[in-house]
């Protein structure tokens, strides 16, 4: 399997709620990395740490991400698009471009970095 396919599975996982499936693909040292300025945001390692980050964005904003563009370069999968949804707390909707980095060896999630315009996400939020 291509690590492109395990990052397709991944997005998969993500649209059916198989969190499950996440944490399998991931490497026991995995780290998680988005704008601390997010409620969610920070630096995550491990499977619990990827378990508390979904947590605290899953308590925040109910959201899909729309893949514009999937790519794999080497070890790492960029995929470019949009994230749309609701702000839990206020019922806000939000359509937000986000960037995704994925590094992989042996086919295992090692590293997530989730970029996304911060300002639009914390305006939607009324932070």
């Amino acid at each position: 399997m291509s690590n492109l396919a395990v990052i397709q599975q991944v997005y998969e996982a993500f649209e059916t709620g198989d969190f499950a499936t996440v944490l399998g693909l991931c490497d026991p040292e995995v780290t998680v990395t988005q704008d601390e300025a997010l409620p969610w945001g920070g630096h995550y390692t491990g499977p619990d740490g990827v378990a508390t980050f979904g947590l605290a964005l899953a308590g925040a904003i109910a959201s899909t991400v729309k893949i514009e563009s999937l790519f794999e370069s080497g070890d790492r999968v960029v995929q470019c698009g949009r994230t749309r949804g609701t702000v839990n707390a206020t019922g806000a909707t939000f359509d937000i471009p986000e960037t995704h980095i994925w590094t992989l060896r042996d086919r295992r999630i090692v590293a997530a970095e989730f970029y996304i315009d911060s300002a639009a996400m914390l305006a939607a939020l009324g932070s």
